[in-house]
C-alpha cells in the first residue's frame, strides 16, 4: 500500500511583541493577512507581549524553523519596547545601537535557518501619541515611558539596518505621519494600534508580500473541481 504524500503549507512567520501578538484580534493585521492566503499558505503568529530584540534574538532559534514547511516571508516587527525610555522603564529599554545590532543578529539567524533574505521584511515602530499613551502609564502607576521623537529614532535606526542588511522595511513610522496628518486615529491606546491602524498595516504590508506569495499554489482542489464519482482520484493526487 503506498504512502500518501502529506500536504505541505508554506508558512509566514509574523515575529515581533505585542502589536505582532494582537494582530490575530477581529480586523487584526495579522488575520487580514492569513485571510488573503487562506488555502495558500499558513500564517504564525509569533508575537511575543512585551518582548524587545534583546529578547528576541534569544528565543528565535526556539521559534525558526519550527517545522519542515517551507518559509514565504518572515515580519520582524520590533521597537516598540526597546525604545522605551531608560530612566523611566529599564526593564524594556535597549540602547538604540543595540537594537540595530539586535536585528542584525536575527536577520543573520533567519539567514542560518535557511530563510533568505529577500523573504524578511522589517516593520518599524508606529509613531506615539504620547498624550493618551501617558494615561494609560497614569493609570498603571507609572510616568510617561516612551516620547515619540524617540520612538522615530529606533525607526529610523530600522530602516538604516534594514538597507545595510539589504531586507525590505515598512517605515510606519513616517508613513503614519506623512503630510502632517492626525496618526492617533491610527493608535488605539498612543501605542497599540486601533482597528484603522491594523487596516493601515495589512494594507502596506500586503503590497510587500504579494509579490512573494503570488506564485504560492491553491492547495488542495477547489470542491467544483472534485470528481463526485472518484473523490480519491481528485483528493489524493499530487
Amino acid at each position: 500500500m503506498s504512502t500518501l504524500k502529506k500536504v505541505v503549507w508554506p508558512q509566514i512567520i509574523l515575529f515581533g511583541d505585542s502589536i505582532t501578538q494582537f494582530s490575530f484580534q477581529v480586523n487584526g493585521w495579522g488575520s487580514d493577512i492569513a485571510h488573503k492566503l487562506a488555502r495558500k499558505c499558513d500564517v504564525v503568529n509569533r508575537g511575543l507581549s512585551g518582548y524587545n530584540t534583546r529578547w528576541a534574538k534569544i528565543v528565535l532559534p526556539r521559534i525558526v524553523p519550527a517545522s519542515d514547511a517551507p518559509i514565504a516571508a518572515v515580519t520582524v516587527f520590533f521597537g516598540a519596547n526597546d525604545c522605551a525610555l531608560e530612566d523611566k522603564n529599564p526593564q524594556q529599554h535597549v540602547p538604540c545601537q543595540e537594537y540595530s545590532d539586535n536585528l542584525k543578529d536575527i536577520v543573520s539567524q533567519l539567514v542560518s535557518a535557511g530563510v533568505s533574505k529577500d523573504k524578511i521584511i522589517f516593520i518599524t515602530p508606529p509613531p506615539l501619541q504620547e498624550d493618551a499613551w501617558e494615561k494609560e502609564c497614569l493609570l498603571k502607576g507609572s510616568a510617561l515611558n516612551r516620547l515619540n521623537s524617540v520612538a522615530g529614532q529606533y525607526a529610523q535606526a530600522c530602516v538604516q539596518t534594514a538597507g545595510k542588511c539589504a531586507v525590505d522595511v515598512l517605515d510606519l513610522w513616517t508613513l503614519m505621519q506623512k503630510d502632517g496628518q492626525d496618526f492617533s486615529v491610527y493608535l488605539s491606546d498612543g501605542l497599540h494600534l486601533s482597528e484603522k491602524g491594523n487596516q493601515f498595516v495589512a494594507e502596506h504590508l500586503w503590497t510587500l508580500l504579494e509579490s512573494r506569495v503570488a506564485a504560492l499554489p491553491f492547495i488542495l482542489p477547489y470542491w467544483g473541481d472534485v470528481d463526485p464519482k472518484s473523490p480519491e482520484s481528485s483528493l489524493l493526487c499530487d
